[in-house]
């Protein structure tokens, strides 16, 4: 999902053209025997990474006309700059992306089945636009076919269940569309299911909610647990037959962000045979820069009190304000950290990726695009992971929980 914009994505334009020069020699690792073994292991099990915003990125960036960017060629140095595109994705070993059809969580009812239902028109276009490069994808099998044939698996994930309207015709609507998974809810409460960034009212799930969660494993949709409430997060899990997500989310204990998940749901995963694919966006992966955050929304809102009707008066002093006060530095190791503790608590079957790439307004040093997953990998090898480890989180255990879903799907009564 796009994250609150802490600085705005057009003042981003010529630091991204310097990391990517800069990024590009540190995806890979220094040390040659290191970048043949991470080589080999991306051959054997491409990264299948569970959410990225290029959709809703090209609809803010140009209206969703795919004429207008190419994909083919290099995205950080335009304008509006983006941290995907079709040669970063074959640097970064990736095999299969599930796209984010997001919209605003503020779009309610109709007009945000609306919305949705436009980004995955979008996702479509990318598709037909490089049949070169990516495939659309609804299976497991899908994944493994499009690999092998060297394109790039294009599934979709819808980020947010205000858009069903509280109507499981409508959801199984959206499945039949393609989409592989719904998050729940997205930053707000919504009618049958707690925010992890808003107010509750049903203390998790909703006995509606609960039938959502039934429906979705009865129709083969992955419930995706990232943004809700860590109750909700709970009662999924004691309703769930079928193995759930976290599409983009890191861990609690780490970095105590409500967005993460807490160390009982971790160690709750293998009974469930779910998946949290780690997000990037250093809010989430660095204390550090957690608090920084914190502390400039509080500033940010100081300075519009001290300053009504004066925006351009209180975006100047929030300017100073981040100019005495920068944000802390978070790297490679923050990300690795996070993808280490779910691996202790949750064990290596219940690990992978979820940059969120394209959502946040930016993103640790050497992660600066989707060609990065190298360096990550190159990483947890220097801390001792074994082949064995990295091919479960690159792809496998994302491919397992896809193949169960479906298990659980075929034996449900129609």
């Amino acid at each position: 999902m796009p994250a609150s914009p802490l600085i705005p994505r057009a003042l981003l334009a010529a630091a991204a053209a310097l990391a990517l020069a800069s990024t590009a020699a540190a995806q890979q690792p220094d040390d040659p025997k290191l970048a043949r073994r991470i080589a080999a292991i991306l051959a054997q099990s491409p990264v299948i990474d569970g959410h990225n915003d290029l959709p809703f990125a090209l609809r803010a960036a140009v209206d969703g006309d795919l004429a207008k960017v190419d994909l083919r060629q290099s995205t950080a140095n335009l304008p509006e700059p983006l941290h995907t595109d079709i040669p970063r994705l074959r640097a970064g070993g990736v095999g299969a992306q599930f796209w984010s059809v997001y919209v605003p969580a503020a779009l309610q009812g109709a007009q945000s089945a609306e919305a949705v239902h436009a980004q995955i028109d979008i996702v479509r276009r990318l598709v037909r636009h490089y049949p070169d490069a990516l495939e659309l994808a609804t299976s497991a099998a899908d994944v493994a076919r499009i690999q092998r044939a060297g394109r790039i698996a294009s599934l979709m994930g819808m980020e947010g269940g205000e858009a069903i309207n509280s109507n499981l015709a409508i959801l199984r609507g959206f499945r039949a569309a393609g989409v592989a998974y719904m998050t729940l809810c997205h930053s707000l409460t919504t009618a049958w299911v707690d925010s992890a960034t808003d107010a509750p009212r049903h203390g998790g799930l909703s006995p509606f909610g609960e039938e959502v969660v039934r429906e979705m494993n009865r129709i083969g949709m992955l419930v995706d647990l990232s943004h809700v409430s860590a109750e909700a997060m709970r009662d999924a899990l004691r309703v769930a037959k079928a193995p759930v997500i976290f599409s983009h989310s890191s861990a609690f204990a780490v970095t105590a962000h409500p967005r993460n998940v807490p160390d009982d749901v971790l160690a709750a995963l293998p009974a469930n045979g779910g998946l949290v694919m780690v997000n990037f966006y250093p809010v989430f992966v660095s204390e550090a820069v957690r608090q920084w955050a914190a502390a400039r929304t509080g500033e940010e809102a100081r300075e519009k009190a001290l300053h009504p009707g004066e925006p351009t008066a209180a975006a100047q002093a929030l300017t100073a304000w981040a100019t005495a006060n920068p944000r802390p530095a978070s790297s490679v190791a923050d990300v690795a950290d996070h993808i280490d503790h779910i691996a202790q608590v949750a064990g290596h079957d219940h690990v992978g990726f979820g940059g969120d790439y394209d959502g946040v307004p930016f993103l640790p040093n050497g992660l600066e695009g989707v060609d990065a997953y190298p360096a990550v990998l190159a990483e947890l090898a220097r801390r001792g992971w074994t082949d064995d480890y990295l091919i479960k989180l690159t792809g496998a255990n994302a491919l397992r929980v896809l193949r169960a879903a479906e298990a659980v799907s075929a034996q449900a009564t129609r």
